[in-house]
């Protein structure tokens, strides 16, 4: 039975979406009887990774674009949808941990070195944990559709949605292969770095969840343009924030290290600055230190300097602040219902704001 909801507060949205997923992970525990597969605790573990953080970001962003649209009615099948979003969520950050190499993901480690310190025994336990990292990804990735095809929606809604759906799974692979080939070979290409966050970030983790939720709820063309006028700018602004947290950021406030994506040679916008701005010697330091997997903290801390001596990391600062700009005056001419104007503009104010 539908569940009404009258409040935008995002806490209720979180709540709604860890309620639909823990019922999911219930299920999947209990449909496994044999005795083997009980014992390796598959679907557990998955929601282990699901539950142990993250911000519900892109199924609050499905729900405001379902409200954004007018949608009142089918909440549940709403949440269903958005829940399904949190799922191809993991999937994605699972593979990109085995990617990046990453030993920590949301201040624990990463689901591929659980996986790989279950087997201490076994003489290549650290590749048994990736290539286990990958199924459990793709175990991931099947979930998804699992979690939609359970929603209730309409024929004409999955026909609305599919062709988002699409997109945002195709865009946020483009993407990612756009990031490998970059990184550890980072250069002054600045639209090579804008792309990469237009894609990875901006269009998977805002604008298709709005347009997703939107579709739901009947969307026309118009709206879902005023949407990605918005979804744009600030998703540019939250992954160049993003960009400046892998650097500079707490580890105890963003549960990611400092140097990750310094020694991995990650090709950020802030990296592209400061290599077309640096001096040949700082320029050469750069060269020899970023994309070295043994980065010291003290080389980290060199590196840091020259972005500073650059101007980098301020002219990120300034990119961040322009943007969310942007996105805030777009919304003024969208004429949402008040209550998703005053969430959009708390997302794009945040972005701008995170602690760095």
């Amino acid at each position: 039975m539908d569940t009404p909801v009258a409040s935008l507060e995002l806490e209720v949205i979180h709540q709604a979406v860890e309620k639909h997923l823990a019922r999911f992970f219930n299920a999947k525990s209990r449909e496994t009887t044999d005795a083997q597969l009980v014992d390796l605790r598959i679907p557990q573990t998955l929601g282990e990774f699901v539950f142990a953080g993250g911000k519900r970001l892109r199924p609050a962003l499905c729900v405001l674009g379902w409200q954004s649209a007018g949608g009142t009615d089918g909440f549940d099948a709403v949440i269903a949808t958005a829940a399904s979003l949190e799922m191809f969520h993991a999937f994605a950050l699972i593979h990109d941990d085995v990617m990046d190499q990453s030993d920590i993901r949301r201040g624990q480690p990463t689901l591929h070195r659980i996986l790989a310190g279950r087997h201490p025994d076994r003489p290549n336990s650290d590749l048994l944990g990736v290539n286990a990292g990958i199924l459990f990804g793709d175990l991931a990735l099947s979930w998804t559709d699992e979690l939609l095809y359970g929603a209730a929606l309409t024929p004409g809604q999955r026909q609305a949605i599919a062709p988002i759906l699409f997109a945002m799974r195709t865009e946020v692979m483009y993407g990612q292969y756009l990031d490998l080939i970059a990184t550890g070979r980072p250069t002054t290409d600045l639209g090579h770095a804008m792309l990469i966050a237009r894609l990875k970030t901006a269009k998977y983790t805002i604008e298709r969840p709005l347009h997703l939720g939107a579709a739901l709820a009947g969307a026309d063309k118009t709206l879902l343009r005023g949407l990605t006028a918005f979804s744009i700018p600030v998703g540019e602004a939250f992954q160049l924030r993003d960009d400046l947290l892998g650097v500079y950021g707490d580890p105890d406030e963003t549960g990611k290290s400092t140097v990750d994506d310094l020694r991995s040679g990650k090709h950020t916008v802030l990296m592209a600055l400061a290599l077309a701005r640096a001096e040949p010697a700082d320029k050469r330091l750069l060269r020899f230190l970023v994309g070295d997997p043994d980065l010291t903290e003290v080389d980290a801390a060199r590196v840091r300097a020259v972005l500073d001596a650059t101007g980098a990391r301020a002219s990120v600062e300034r990119m961040i602040a322009t943007r969310c700009r942007r996105a805030e005056r777009s919304l003024a001419t969208l004429h949402l219902p008040p209550p998703v104007t005053t969430a959009l503009t708390a997302f794009a104010r945040r972005a701008a704001t995170r602690p760095s």
